[in-house]
């Protein structure tokens, strides 16, 4: 089925619990002749032979191994002198190149911001963004916020089967919003039982995760959390109504876009209400190394909250690319158009916004530095700018940006997610016994994180995916499906 989806939404997110999630993709018995154009690597034993290794655990890097893949699992990882191969293997040389793991991305949206009249708005991309998100290395992603459940259900489905190019996904249910937003595509909820009703409709359809939105309440979340939490789904949220701290005692398990979308530090906040400029103002006012966010960094971190760092979606203009990850050629041309004149409007004059984004890196990075668990996604709806696969690569650049060293950031990007989704024993990290989902890298992260953009191959399950090839097919197609 080819449809173009002229659907879209705003800002969200949302989570998965991995394991058990219904749907999952498992080895496909066989791949369609269009999914096979882009496979380069898939054979019963593969040898990746003197490869760089950043294992995803935070460990220094180790040099000169040997990865050997078989049936789809890691079954070796070793000294290249020490590793036999075994014969019939296909060998691939790695000498000056790194292996990392597949990303495990955990705010990612199958859809892209495309404004309806003078409205916000976000459509459907159910073809390209699968693509571009394996082909920019993620191997696992979680939908945080959706706009046609059905759809990305399907597609994971199709993924699993061998019919479309994608990541495994943990799908998200549609958003549980209140009234309060002109936003076309958004799924709106009127009140705690409908939000509970939402919640078990779309368990039973297999969303494996939840998000609470701007306007939702403490009454939603809670009703969120009675439905979910019995069936060990978990829930995560872009608030404002919400703070993060009346979230987190309720029973959040994350919270998306960093402390951005935290409504704490508004003076005599009303409750349940939603003053986004107020939030925004406070936040801007707040000092980088306020004692008031090291206390609900420490609440939080008490709460096991995890915290969703989405760095792409906030990145300034001036001085940086127009799309994040130099992914312009991947939009119609219409759409390169819009946000070339965009980019060009705001260059020198987004200095409010620069210094707020520093600030937010700090406090992630003092968040992680506390004991908290940091994962991290993209967002690919704000104005426009961020785009799968390319701002997954982004994501990681800009927290070593904000001084996480390459190996922290590796880590926050695999490792992290896959505790976070429940999947740590499978995915996350290059170990022996672990499913085969790594990413070969043609240079060296650690000496220039830039670096990072030139993957060559992602292996999902053992098959090698041809990222170039990947990435140029879907060449001006962003923007239409």
């Amino acid at each position: 089925m080819k449809k173009v989806y002229q659907l879209r939404l705003v800002l969200g997110a949302l989570l998965g619990l991995a394991a058990a999630a219904p749907g999952r993709a498992q080895v496909p018995p066989a791949f369609t002749p269009q999914v096979q154009a882009f496979i380069k690597v898939n054979a019963p034993v593969v040898a990746l032979t003197d490869a760089k290794v950043i294992d995803g655990t935070g460990r220094p890097a180790l040099l000169h191994q040997t990865v050997l893949l078989r049936g789809g699992r890691i079954a070796q990882v070793g000294p290249t002198k020490k590793v036999k191969v075994p014969p019939g293997a296909q060998v691939i040389s790695c000498t000056g190149k790194t292996l990392i793991p597949g990303l495990v991305m955990l705010h990612e949206h199958l859809y892209y911001t495309m404004p309806a009249g003078g409205l916000f708005n976000i459509a459907q991309m159910p073809y390209s963004f699968p693509r571009l998100y394996l082909a920019g290395g993620a191997t696992t992603i979680r939908t945080a916020g959706s706009i046609e459940p059905q759809t990305d259900l399907a597609i994971q489905r199709l993924i699993g089967e061998g019919k479309f190019i994608g990541p495994d996904m943990d799908v998200t249910a549609p958003y549980m919003e209140e009234p309060g937003m002109d936003i076309p595509a958004l799924n709106t909820i009127k009140g705690p039982a409908d939000a509970a009703a939402s919640t078990k409709f779309w368990a039973d359809k297999g969303c494996t995760s939840f998000k609470m939105y701007m306007h939702a309440t403490r009454a939603d979340l809670a009703a969120v959390v009675a439905e979910a939490h019995p069936r060990h789904l978990k829930i995560t949220g872009h608030l404002c109504a919400l703070t993060y701290r009346e979230a987190a005692e309720i029973g959040i398990d994350n919270l998306e876009h960093g402390f951005m979308a935290s409504s704490d530090f508004v003076p005599g906040k009303a409750a349940d209400a939603c003053d986004y400029p107020a939030a925004h103002q406070a936040l801007q006012r707040l000092p980088a190394d306020s004692p008031a966010m090291a206390d609900l960094i420490k609440f939080l971190i008490s709460k096991n909250v995890a915290l969703t760092s989405t760095l792409p979606v906030f990145e300034p203009y001036t001085g940086r690319e127009v799309v994040l990850g130099g992914g312009l050629d991947a939009l119609i041309p219409q759409l390169q158009e819009r946000e070339t004149a965009v980019w060009q409007q705001n260059q020198g004059k987004d200095s409010a916004s620069v210094a707020l984004f520093k600030k937010e890196q700090g406090w992630e990075k003092q968040f992680s530095d506390a004991g908290g668990l940091l994962v991290a996604g993209t967002d690919p709806t704000g104005a426009g700018r961020t785009i799968a696969g390319y701002a997954n690569r982004r994501e990681v650049e800009l927290l070593v940006e904000g001084g996480f060293t390459p190996r922290e950031a590796i880590k926050i990007c695999t490792l992290n997610g896959a505790r976070y989704l429940g999947r740590d024993k499978e995915i996350g990290t290059i170990e022996a016994g672990k499913q085969a989902d790594l990413v070969l890298i043609n240079g060296d992260p650690e000496q220039d994180i830039h670096q990072l953009r030139q993957m060559e191959i992602v292996f999902k399950y053992g098959v090698g995916f041809d990222s170039p090839k990947l990435f140029e097919s879907m060449k001006g197609k962003v923007g239409l499906n």
